[in-house]
């Protein structure tokens, strides 16, 4: 094998592919890509045998096709820190040399054909969706995900297709986060029947996928993998098996206490209350009474805190504590400059809606 390849190329290549490779595995060649050069292009594959990406190169010279596996983190240094505008590279015997204009590497790798399967795409798409808006759509749920759990099904986002809409779900048990984005067109039958749960991590990956408002994602469902195709790059991901909570029954309906908040003057208000809090005392009240709410935190051990923001509101005094973090996740993510939040009782879960799209579902905290 022998490239002329663009630096700046591919080092966003390697930028986005060493972030599916793992750091520790007992298994050498997960931390190895595959590269793949054919007549007009470099495919790029990487995998930690759950989730994987294939990547292609335009901007290349093709010299003599062939493929090698070396080390990502390697490859990814040498190509981080050229200055080079174009890099060759030659690869023989699991061996690969890398030639700038005033460096050279060679690289022990291993021999091609054993690396693991990574899926590209391949025929129709059961869904497309604009790749802004599915990025915007998965920001907005993706944090509330459980990070490590033993139920696997929080340890991924639900996606629901009705008719030309995706619902994106997530919960690690103490928060919900929905939301809703339009797709492209209509959707196959075979991925508008299906509930499925699509891990974090490769939702993770498809947040890092440049590109402009012009682009969209194709979506196909593969046995019991996804795959997300934009542009030059496939992320495929195993589906998270198991059952996802009936999310529509922690979601209240019947509140009377609502509130039209700035999402900005929230945000900060949140962020300054919080600041006395401490390991113990992890918690913010709200108080809302007349005109009025007060964000408060106190912390035996350094002291307290106290913001206040007008608002409009008659009704019955309340007064709920909350994580302060979970709050401010989902302001971060709002899609509008105000939103709504409703409670009921003290005990009970309060709701943030922003637009029509956007539902957040807070438990309450003891500060007690």
């Amino acid at each position: 094998m022998k490239v002329n390849i663009n630096r700046a190329a591919f080092a966003e290549a390697m930028g986005l592919i060493t972030t599916v490779v793992p750091a520790r595995t007992p298994k050498p060649i997960l931390r190895c890509i595959l590269i793949i050069a054919e007549e007009k292009s470099v495919s790029l594959k990487a995998t930690d045998l759950e989730a994987g990406i294939f990547y292609t190169i335009p901007q290349v010279q093709v010299e003599k096709a062939g493929e090698v596996i070396i080390p990502a983190d390697k490859l990814a240094s040498v190509v981080r820190e050229s200055t080079d505008e174009t890099l060759t590279l030659e690869a023989d015997e699991g061996a690969c040399e890398i030639t700038g204009s005033d460096s050279h590497y060679h690289i022990f790798g291993q021999q091609a054909g054993s690396f693991p399967t990574v899926l590209a795409f391949d025929g129709q798409a059961d869904m497309e969706v604009g790749l802004k808006t599915l990025q915007s759509g998965v920001a907005q749920c993706l944090f509330a995900t459980a990070k490590e759990s033993t139920r696997y099904a929080l340890n991924g986002v639900l996606w629901e297709i009705k008719v030309k809409k995706l619902s994106l779900i997530a919960t690690d048990g103490r928060r919900l986060a929905k939301s809703r984005i339009s797709l492209v067109e209509t959707p196959s039958k075979k991925i508008e029947a299906a509930k499925i749960i699509v891990p974090a991590k490769a939702l993770g990956l498809l947040e890092r996928v440049s590109g402009s408002e012009k682009d969209s994602v194709k979506i196909k469902l593969v046995d019991n993998q996804i795959l997300l195709s934009c542009g030059n790059v496939v992320i495929s991901s195993n589906l998270v098996e198991g059952t996802f909570p009936k999310y529509e029954d922690i979601i209240p309906t019947d509140y009377d206490k609502k509130l039209h908040l700035s999402t900005e003057a929230t945000l900060s208000a949140v962020r300054r209350a919080a600041l006395l809090t401490s390991e113990e005392s992890r918690g913010v009240r709200l108080a809302v009474s007349k005109g009025k709410i007060v964000f408060s935190s106190r912390a035996p051990e350094t002291g307290d805190a106290q913001v206040q923001l007008p608002i409009d509101y008659k009704g019955e005094p309340i007064e709920i504590g909350f994580n302060p973090q979970f709050i401010i996740d989902a302001l971060r993510v709002m899609p509008e400059p105000e939103f709504d939040m409703e409670f009921g009782q003290p005990d009970r879960p309060a709701t943030m809606k922003c637009g029509k799209d956007f539902l957040y579902v807070l438990m309450p905290i003891n500060l007690s």
